[in-house]
């Protein structure tokens, strides 16, 4: 066996040039590797090629593999995916991973860019303020979730009801409202927060029917479930492709 034509080609579209010296230390390895991930992977199913970087990046980060995510920004922006973009999914982590867990993520992307020749800060993409942020926040509940989300961020028993304002507010008011992303591409890379940490179903397979209200059905989540397998293993995929059928029953009641 050695390393496919297809795979060669798919490593250089990401990585021009580079070759990795785990090619020396771990010949059988990377063989193996690189013919799964970058040729029968890849070539699955046909899912977009910006959509796939962008969904593995979130999965990094959801991951917390910092030092694979350091080198799959550059690939990412190699698939033309943009460093607005790219901010936004680091951006949108905070809500579902926390400051503790995607500080490293901001550092790395900082330095990356501004390797790159790119300068910081990038165009500001906040349409929220401090007064309008929940009203916001709300809506684009309702516009992923349906009408139900009316009134959610002042529902619930009062001495737990700020966590549903700030729903509202910080993490649909402060994030998904942002230009860069669309509802679409942001229910996605939640989608992949939520499955490559695991641990979460119930969460996933709300987001799971999420995705598919604003568009992302059941077929394109199990092509995300599949192009991110090599990056978390197979225990989370099969997880998260539990919670997408059983969302997608959900959607069929």
């Amino acid at each position: 066996m050695s390393i496919t034509d297809n795979a060669k080609q798919y490593h250089e579209k990401m990585f021009p040039g580079y070759q990795s010296d785990f090619l020396r230390t771990d010949p059988e390895f990377i063989e193996r590797f690189d013919n799964f991930a970058f040729d029968e992977v890849v070539h699955q199913d046909n899912l977009d090629g910006r959509m796939r970087m962008m969904a593995i990046l979130a999965t990094l980060i959801g991951a917390q593999c910092v030092h694979e995510y350091r080198v799959m920004v550059q690939a990412a922006m190699n698939f033309g995916v943009t460093p607005i973009e790219i901010k936004e999914i680091v951006y949108q982590a905070v809500a579902y991973l926390g400051i503790g867990r995607v500080f490293d993520f901001l550092h790395v992307t900082n330095d990356v860019l501004t390797d790159a020749g790119i300068p910081l800060p990038l165009p500001g993409q906040a349409h929220t303020t401090a007064d309008d942020r929940i009203e916001k926040g709300e809506q684009a509940q309702v516009d992923i979730f349906g009408d139900a989300m009316k009134g959610f961020h002042c529902s619930g028993p009062e001495d737990v009801r700020h966590i549903n304002r700030w729903l509202a507010g910080n993490c649909f008011g402060d994030y998904y409202t942002r230009s860069g992303l669309d509802y679409k591409q942001r229910e996605m890379i939640t989608f992949c927060f939520i499955a490559a940490q695991g641990g979460c179903e119930p969460q996933l397979t709300a987001h799971a029917m999420g995705n598919m209200r604003v568009g992302n059905d059941r077929l394109f989540l199990i092509k995300v479930v599949s192009q991110c397998l090599p990056y978390i293993g197979y225990p989370r995929s099969l997880n998260a492709l539990r919670c997408v059928n059983e969302a997608a029953a959900k959607m069929a009641q």
